[in-house]
């Protein structure tokens, strides 16, 4: 079984993973099964073939297709989550990234950045993030309340870009540092109904947004070099250890973690 010292037990609860289908959200589906979790893998219709792979893979979950700029695909999840047990679990990993330059290169109002590729980041990575923690967050306060009043725990997935966003990653840093900044106003909200709220902040993690192949080993080996130490690419199963941490420590909340080996990002 899978606790922290003082804290929220895994088993027998259900727990919901937005983007669950790979990367840090199948992570996170991982080891909250093996924790005994009832996992609900909430991820795009896209999707459904590794969601559902991943749900016989660990066996006590099930893929739900959701698409978080849709309330009721949200519902949809927490419901089936409800039927599985309590629902007092949500991580937030569901996100897409965009690179643009504010100006383009001609000088022309019609080459400034892509507005409406803008809001769409904002819209899934903010948006949806928010939204996926008032439906859930409602269900959570009609459980019954654990030892010490608390119902349930929600990890946010950001991003280093939040603080040290790049050239080029506008929106996704403005989307991310939305994320961070909701963290703590949220958490002091649903500590009425006993919900603790934090944030775990990426760093470089190795996961199939860099493609594979020769050419993509050396774009990660290049990299890597900007991380402290270690000097490599994180593992998802490394930030789905601390997002694990927030959710079973009873004491952690409010907070936002960078996960990252020490890097701070270059402009570009």
């Amino acid at each position: 079984m899978l606790r922290s010292v003082s804290g929220m037990e895994l088993k027998g609860i259900s727990a919901i993973v937005t983007g669950g289908a790979s990367g840090i959200g199948a992570a996170s589906v991982r080891l909250l099964a093996k924790g005994g979790a009832k996992v609900v893998i909430a991820d795009l219709e896209n999707q459904r073939e590794k969601g559902e792979a991943l749900a016989k893979e660990v066996g006590n979950a099930a893929f739900c297709p959701v698409d978080v700029t849709k309330t009721d695909d949200i519902i949809s999840a927490v419901e089936m989550a409800k039927s599985m047990g309590p629902l007092r679990a949500l991580v937030n990993s569901a996100g897409i990234g965009w690179a643009q330059r504010t100006v383009g290169k001609d000088g022309s109002y019609e080459s400034a950045a892509n507005l409406d590729a803008f809001k769409r980041v904002i819209a899934i990575n903010l948006v949806g993030t928010f939204d996926a923690i008032r439906i859930a967050a409602t269900a959570m306060s009609q459980t019954e309340p654990l030892e010490d009043g608390e119902r349930g725990a929600i990890v946010n997935i950001a991003s280093v870009a939040a603080f040290d966003g790049q050239i080029g990653q506008n929106a996704y840093s403005a989307s991310k540092g939305g994320v961070v900044g909701l963290t703590l106003p949220v958490a002091r909200d649903l500590a009425a109904i006993g919900v603790r709220v934090n944030t775990v902040a990426p760093g470089l993690i190795d996961t199939p947004i860099y493609g594979q192949g020769e050419g993509s080993e050396a774009f990660k080996a290049q990299l890597q070099k900007g991380v402290l130490f270690p000097q490599k690419l994180g593992k998802p199963e490394q930030l789905a250890s601390m997002v694990l941490e927030c959710i079973t420590n009873s004491y952690m909340n409010a907070e936002t973690i960078r996960v990252d080996g020490g890097i701070r990002m270059p402009p570009k």
